[in-house]
């Protein structure tokens, strides 16, 4: 299951780059985010992120490790715990009419059989997650 925006924001693409692609700035634009702290790295390919969110009105652990770094156009973290996996993955491109074009796609594993229902139990509510974080991105930026 996935969840993917399109959308354009006024800031160039290195200064969206360099905002998103530090997973630890989640608590400022991800609305189903509590915490995120970096755990290891330095913000590059295998820098490791503690994360807890809400969804559902229930709290869920993740570690997410960025598995994609190259600036300015396209990021990708992987979050996994013992019950789900989810892939976050951003790219960025110059607007026509300035700023930077955004295309935000998260995909989630929850296992064979909550990957049956999910769809409709999860679905519409991460469609709104995924509405709200794109305000809560523009709102955010830098």
């Amino acid at each position: 299951m996935h969840v993917e925006r399109t959308f354009t924001v006024p800031q160039s693409p290195e200064v969206v780059f360099d905002y998103l692609s530090d997973f630890s700035h989640t608590d400022e634009w991800d609305p189903g985010t509590v915490e995120t702290r970096r755990t290891s790295g330095d913000g590059g390919v295998g820098t490791t992120y503690a994360n807890t969110s809400e969804f559902m009105g229930r709290k869920v652990d993740l570690t997410y490790t960025t598995t994609e770094h190259d600036r300015p156009r396209r990021v990708q973290f992987r979050g996994e715990n013992k019950s789900a996996t989810t892939q976050d993955t951003m790219t960025f491109s110059p607007a026509a009419g300035g700023g930077t074009e955004i295309h935000y796609r998260a995909d989630f594993d929850f296992g064979a059989i909550i990957n049956v229902v999910a769809p409709l139990v999860v679905g519409p509510k991460l469609k709104k997650l995924a509405d709200e974080t794109v305000e809560q991105i523009k709102r955010s930026l830098p």
